[in-house]
Order: C-alpha cells, then structure tokens, then sequence
C-alpha cells in the first residue's frame, strides 16, 4: 500500500514537471516567434522608409538673393535766383508787358597790332677786315740765323719766307715772316700759336 502511494506521489510530481517545462519551452518559442515577427516587420517597414526617402526629389536651395542696392537719389541742381525785376513785374496784375530782360554784351578783346621789326641798321653789322698782313717772327741780319728760324717753322708745320730789307744806317736784315692773312682774326690766331710755341716776339705787319 504504501509502494503505491510512493509510486503515485513520483508519477505526480514527473507530470508536473514535464507539464512546467512544456510551459517553458512553448513561451521561449513564443517570444522567439514573436520577436522574428516583429524584427521582420520592422526590417520591412524600414527599408520602404528608406526607399522612399531615397527616392524624393530633392528641393534644390534657392541661393539667397541680394539685397538691392539703393542708389541715393541724384541732388536737385539749386534753381537759379529769379530775376527781382522780373519776379516785381509778375506782381503786378494790371502790367501786361512783359519786362525785357538785357544781356550784358560780351567785352571785344583788345586788337592786338602785329609787331613790326625795326629795321636793321647796315652800320651795326660786323664791319669784315679784308686787310692784309704778314707775321713777322724774326729779324737779323745774319741770314744764317734767318734761315736757322725758317727750318724751325717748317718743323712746326709752318711756312716762312725770309725777306731782306734795307734800313737806313743799320744796314740788311734778314727778317722772317708768315703769310700773308686776310683780317686780324686770322692774323691773331697765327700769333697765338706762335706765342704757343715758345715764339713770343711775333708781330702783325701790314703788307705794302
């Protein structure tokens, strides 16, 4: 009697816990049923959001427009006083005529007279010396030495004659001379050169 009791109690309890953990597995496959649902829904739900997004047409940004630039207005030129006497004459009602109004007349500018040139005096030109004359550069009356000073002209690039002359009671002299020059410009340059040359006794002598 007992065995049986024994034997019922364990038949018990076993049904009781293959009942609890069929209770168990059949709410993990539940929740697992239901958590695949709604992760399959919301994959779904999802990837037609981002399909749609994904496919709006995109609204292009209007780029910002500029403020306008406001020009200042251009300044009004001031009026030109009006005329008193004319401004008098409106008042007057009764007046008809109009008051003539005078312009001032433009001054002529002064004629100016040509300038006239005086006239050239003739006496004021450069009075042009057409005179001769010979450059002495030595005298003596031995004619060695007259011809010693002849060599050294010729040297010099110079050409000299030696010309014998008479004096009274002195004798011959043997005098040497360049020449001739036309005018005392040219006569003076000779000498200038001569005097250059270390030959200052030369003189301008007017030839006869």
């Amino acid at each position: 009697m007992a065995r049986g009791n024994a034997a019922g109690s364990s038949n018990g309890s076993g049904q009781k816990s293959k009942a609890f953990a069929a209770l168990i597995v059949g709410m993990v496959l539940g929740l697992s049923a239901a958590g695949f649902l709604a992760w399959y829904v919301f994959s779904k739900n999802g990837s037609e959001f981002t399909n749609k997004e994904a496919n709006r047409p995109k609204t292009p940004i209007a780029a910002p427009t500029p403020a306008p630039v406001v020009m200042p207005a251009p300044v009004a030129a001031s009026a030109p006083h009006a005329n008193p006497d004319y401004e008098f004459y409106k008042a007057l009602p009764d007046k008809k005529e109009h008051p003539v109004l005078h312009t001032p007349a433009t001054p002529k500018a002064p004629t100016v007279a040509p300038a006239v040139s005086a006239p050239v005096n003739p006496a004021a030109k450069a009075v042009v010396d057409g005179t001769l004359y010979f450059v002495q550069v030595g005298s003596f009356q031995n004619g060695d030495d007259a011809e010693k000073l002849k060599a050294k002209l010729a040297l010099l690039g110079m050409e000299a004659t030696v010309q014998k002359a008479d004096v009274a009671g002195k004798g011959v002299f043997h005098r040497v001379r360049l020449g001739t020059f036309k005018g005392l410009n040219e006569t003076n340059a000779a000498i200038a050169n001569l005097k250059q040359n270390g030959m200052s006794n030369a003189t301008a002598v007017r030839a006869q």
